[in-house]
């Protein structure tokens, strides 16, 4: 910020002005100009001005409390009414309005001598080669108010934190709990429990492997978000064969689809391209997509994961279930951090999972998006860049 002025013992006499630039090379040269043009227009005028130089890159509350919307601006900002210059022919407009702005000063003059100072109406104008100070402290608080932003965000994120152990860690629990307690019924009285079959001990390890896989995954996400949060989404991408880790991810979860009699159909072409992405990340979107399909979709229901080769750029993966779907106004919400659905406060749902996906796909610069209606399902879609492609545009 600099200041270029014209003495002025009167500073309620003097034009008041404000030039908003950036930083682009072509700036010292518009600002050479407007301050050559004020000089020769001063030298003929009654009254003086003060010019006031602001880089919006270094004072952007300054941009924002004057609501700018282009540089270079040219504002007048005394005496009322404020009046806003913009455009790349700020000479041209400034020999339009000088004639008309000195004479703004001479009715103010008028409309002050009228006034009774003592009655407090009155608020000085200072120059602003006097409020070089004030800009500063306004720039401290500024980055004062960033400051504090920033630490209610980490006190924010910490009770979301804290929430999600006191929630979704108590239904796994529960569950992988009360399995454990039927299996040692079983195995210390069995006389006693005669309904406690080699079949129903089977489903009760199964649901105990399940939950300590859910809470195992849960712990995980919990710890990567806040390992990374705040920080860009570290990512090792490499060519990788997206049908075939596809495959491998249904086949991990195959109990849980089992659990729920879940018939899968798969759609996965032979000859689809490989991806450039990051393995372990893009298998942990896979997991979460088909974990939430599996919690949603009711028991009979029908799951289908199919991928598309959109472009000769982009691949294509959708994850479609049966289950209640997603209101329109909250499709856009889901993939924020611990969203929920008000229908899922009870349950484990769509919380920094989502989240979480939503990142890891974005660091590949790919998208993530759903399609939804109540009562007839969700289908989760996301695109990842082909590998030759990339290749391509690094040769």
């Amino acid at each position: 910020m600099e200041a270029s002025l014209q003495p002025s013992a009167n500073p309620d006499a003097s034009l008041q002005l404000v030039l908003f630039v950036d930083k682009r090379p072509i700036s010292n040269e518009r600002i050479r100009q407007i301050r050559h043009r004020l000089k020769e227009l001063a030298a003929d005028s009654t009254y003086p001005y003060e010019l006031q130089v602001v880089d919006v890159s270094e004072q952007p509350h300054l941009a924002e409390n004057f609501k700018l919307v282009a540089t270079p601006s040219l504002i007048k900002i005394h005496p009322a009414p404020r009046q806003v210059l913009a455009g790349t022919n700020l000479v041209a407009q400034l020999e339009n309005w000088w004639s008309r702005w000195q004479r703004s000063i001479e009715d103010y003059l008028t409309n002050l001598a009228t006034v009774d100072r003592s009655n407090g109406d009155k608020v000085q104008i200072q120059s602003i080669a006097h409020s070089a100070e004030l800009l500063k402290l306004s720039d401290e608080i500024f980055q004062l108010r960033r400051e504090k932003e920033e630490l209610q965000a980490q006190l924010q994120f910490k009770d979301q934190i804290i929430a999600i152990l006191a929630h979704d860690l108590r239904n796994p629990l529960t569950t992988l709990s009360i399995a454990l307690e039927t299996l040692e019924m079983g195995l210390c009285r069995e006389v006693k429990h005669p309904r406690l079959t080699p079949e129903l001990l089977g489903q009760m390890v199964q649901q105990a492997r399940t939950q300590a896989r859910s809470l195992d995954r849960l712990i995980t996400d919990i710890l990567q978000v806040a390992r990374e949060r705040g920080a860009e989404l570290r990512i090792q991408p490499q060519q990788i064969d997206l049908g075939q880790l596809c495959l491998e991810v249904i086949d991990r979860l195959h109990e849980q689809f089992q659990a729920k009699s879940h018939q899968i159909h798969t759609d996965i072409p032979s000859d689809l391209p490989s991806v450039y992405a990051d393995p372990e990340r893009i298998r942990q979107v896979l997991v979460n997509l088909l974990d939430n399909a599996i919690k949603y979709t009711p028991a009979n229901g029908k799951i289908n994961v199919a991928i598309l080769h959109r472009t000769t750029q982009k691949v294509q993966v959708s994850i479609c279930d049966t289950g209640p779907g997603i209101p329109s106004d909250n499709q856009q919400h889901i993939f924020g951090d611990r969203f929920r659905l008000q229908r899922d406060q009870a349950m484990e749902g769509y919380g920094i999972g989502l989240a979480l996906c939503k990142r890891i796909v974005q660091a590949h610069y790919g998208q993530i998006w759903v399609d939804s209606e109540p009562n007839h399902g969700s289908c989760f879609h996301f695109i990842l860049p082909v590998y030759h492609s990339l290749q391509a545009l690094k040769n």
